[in-house]
């Protein structure tokens, strides 16, 4: 009972959670994980916030297919999508041949595709000018003459529809060595000398920074990427003051003023909500209201938001895990089921299986809540089966000589024993958590790994070290509250370190 018990107060946590991440009047912008992106989401957002309609940036959420996801389901209002992307990534099975093809398409989602911002994002292949030159490469067909090129492209773009393999097999490029890698890291790869060949998007200030020549597409595999504006059909209807603001932007960017916002956050290290404001400053002709949250500020909300993660996610695992791991040693046969089940759940990846539950609790912190709890069972389990199975058998005997009933027994004598190793346990499970937490980022959990994945995508160590510092302190004071805790529950004669 405690176990279903536990479970259901896991469910509704992760209710409660995802409700209280909107309110009903919100209207909630989303962005997918790079630079661009998240500039735009926080132009929008800002847009919004000046139409004097609640809103909230869901920033740096993922790939297109979460993002769009979230969108179709009405977990966010509205996001900068691409034109070549829907067309060959989200409907690449209906194969659309125009704009109100998609839209038809879109509909069926109930997604409004309202129009452009003005400019295009290409995707392109790209190397430095240097080699280049060298080897007299314009184009991607000239690269079928220099199969040793060391090719690293962005992770998504190795899996899209109409990335790398479409690509290779449409110029039937012979190139072996290719791997996927952060988008913004193969840019510092290829300034390295540890790769030749790249995925680009025409709008990267990096193109220039590097020095880098853009291949021409001399047989028009990649198509057009229209920067869009994409909303829920719905949000006319709630908030027709919040479209009406969204709207005004569409024709307003050209390429040139993209490419600029996204050098002044990738190369003069402003925040995209800085670069946001300014370009809003002068869209909109007046200062854009809004609170400027401090390092202090920020620090302590990923930090309430890290330790709410943690704490449900563990105390839930605590109240399943330990019944079952008093389960496994009672029942021997019956406990080598149970420890393979939790075992097989510590060997799901962490990314896998956070992306799996998106689908099931939405973005935010309900499938972060849902794959912590799921790794905190494993050592939870084994050290309560281990400690209780360790016991001295003639403690045992003589509990039973003494007449004492089973219950009695494991509340007086077996779990005492077995409380360091239990404890132990808990203590490997909460590290753990603390780690864990940060790849909730990636789902809209927020936590310690905002920064951190900002910081990569930006390469950027103070925001790098300001996710990682304080979640390596969290998870020193989660060990040393735990031994406070033996110290503080287990007699002095069994605790794990005599003292």
């Amino acid at each position: 009972m405690k176990q279903l018990a536990c479970i259901a107060l896991l469910a509704t946590s992760v209710t409660l959670l995802a409700g209280c991440e909107r309110r009903e009047a919100e209207v909630v912008i989303g962005s997918k994980n790079f630079t661009e992106a998240v500039i735009l989401g926080e132009v929008l957002h800002g847009l919004v916030r000046q139409s004097g309609v609640p809103s909230r940036h869901q920033r740096a959420l993922g790939g297109t297919r979460l993002v769009f996801n979230a969108l179709a389901s009405g977990e966010i209002d509205a996001y900068v999508e691409y034109t070549g992307t829907l067309t060959h990534e989200i409907f690449a099975a209906e194969n659309p041949a125009s704009d109100s093809d998609l839209r038809r398409l879109l509909a069926r989602d109930r997604v409004v595709m309202a129009g452009t911002f003005g400019f295009q994002d290409n995707y392109a292949l790209g190397l430095p000018e240097a080699l280049a030159e060298s080897l007299d490469i314009r184009t991607v067909s000239d690269l079928n003459d220099h199969p040793g090129l060391v090719v690293r492209v962005s992770s998504e773009f190795m899996d899209r529809a109409d990335g790398w393999p479409g690509l290779r097999n449409f110029y039937q490029l012979p190139q072996q060595d290719v791997r996927g890698i952060e988008h913004d890291l193969a840019y510092r790869a290829l300034a390295a000398g540890n790769a030749d060949v790249t995925d680009l998007y025409t709008t990267d200030a990096e193109i220039a920074y590097y020095g880098l020549r853009v291949l021409d597409d001399d047989r028009g595999y990649f198509p057009r990427y229209d920067a869009v504006l994409l909303y829920r059909a719905d949000l006319a209807e709630r908030a027709p003051a919040a479209v009406a603001a969204l709207e005004r932007l569409l024709g307003r960017i050209d390429e040139e003023g993209m490419i600029a916002m996204n050098a002044a956050v990738k190369l003069e290290r402003r925040t995209e909500t800085e670069v946001a404001r300014e370009f809003l400053r002068e869209f909109l002709g007046s200062a854009v209201a809004g609170p400027v949250e401090g390092r202090g500020a920020r620090l302590l909300r990923r930090t309430g938001e890290h330790l709410v993660l943690v704490s449900i996610s563990l105390l839930c695992a605590v109240a399943v895990a330990v019944p079952l791991g008093i389960l496994a040693a009672r029942r021997p046969r019956l406990g080598h089921v149970v420890l393979g089940l939790v075992g097989i759940g510590q060997t799901i990846p962490a990314l896998a299986l956070l992306v799996v539950m998106v689908p099931l609790f939405g973005i935010g912190a309900g499938p972060a809540l849902v794959a912590l709890f799921v790794y905190s069972l494993l050592p939870i389990v084994r050290n309560t089966h281990a400690g209780i199975t360790g016991i001295p058998t003639p403690l045992i005997e003589s509990a039973e000589a003494l007449g004492l009933p089973p219950l009695a027994r494991l509340r007086r004598i077996e779990l005492p024993l077995a409380m360091p190793t239990i404890l132990a346990g808990i203590k490997t499970a909460a590290v753990i958590n603390v780690g864990g937490a940060t790849l909730g980022a990636l789902v809209g959990a927020g936590g310690y790994g905002q920064p951190i994945l900002t910081g990569i995508r930006l390469d950027d160590t103070g925001l790098i070290l300001e996710g990682a510092v304080p979640s390596a302190l969290l998870a020193l004071a989660m060990q040393w509250l735990f031994e406070r805790a033996e110290r503080a529950v287990v007699p002095r004669g069994i605790r794990s370190n005599g003292r």
